[in-house]
């Protein structure tokens, strides 16, 4: 990997493939996500990070730092015949479940993460949405990306939801290149999905 892929993501190792290659989330300790990312693709899984450009002072003088998009979650594809392997690397907290089966992270959204943090509008981190109009982009880089429309600062933002983390992402958006996405009938809140081993 080049150190530039570091700027938007660390993806690495080998995909699974056939049913196998399902995505699922893995619960990290506190700033653990990349060394587990590096020890995982070191013992032959496909792991991706979505990483954001964060700007903080230290000692008054501007760092710039690229932080996990998901802070405490990174995804893995396949590998679940490994799983003592996985719940063993040091930092990892457990998988996200449903039940007692590691959570499917479907892959439009992993698909339309890669997009925002490949993309060259800044993506940073949102508080998690369960209101608001829904929008799909229509045109530029983003076309076809489904999300919650919200306003700050007099900008437009859009919010791609991560459903299984109860976490999502926000981007710059034109509002002239969204259209309203009907909805179908309001469905119960999803519960919030433990992360256990």
């Amino acid at each position: 990997m080049h150190s530039s892929d570091l700027s938007t993501a660390l993806d690495l190792g080998m995909p699974q493939p056939g049913p196998s290659g399902h995505w699922h989330a893995v619960h990290t300790r506190y700033q653990h996500e990349k060394s587990v990312v590096q020890a995982l693709s070191g013992k032959g899984h496909h792991v991706f990070l979505p990483l954001y450009g964060a700007t903080h002072l230290w000692r008054r003088r501007p760092v710039h730092l690229q932080l996990p998009l998901f802070p405490g979650y990174l995804f893995l594809q396949g590998g679940l015949d490994r799983q003592f392997q996985i719940l063993s690397t040091p930092g990892v907290v457990g998988l996200v479940k449903s039940g007692v089966n590691a959570a499917i992270v479907p892959h439009e959204q992993i698909a339309a993460v890669r997009r925002l943090v490949e993309g060259s509008s800044r993506v940073e981190p949102h508080e998690y949405l369960h209101t608001g109009d829904r929008v799909m982009v229509t045109s530029g880089s983003l076309q076809g990306i489904e999300g919650i429309l919200i306003r700050t600062k007099g900008a437009f933002r859009m919010v791609v939801s991560m459903e299984l983390l109860g976490r999502a992402a926000a981007v710059e958006i034109d509002i002239s290149c969204v259209q309203r996405v009907c909805q179908p009938l309001p469905a119960a809140r999803p519960r919030r999905i433990a992360a256990i081993a």
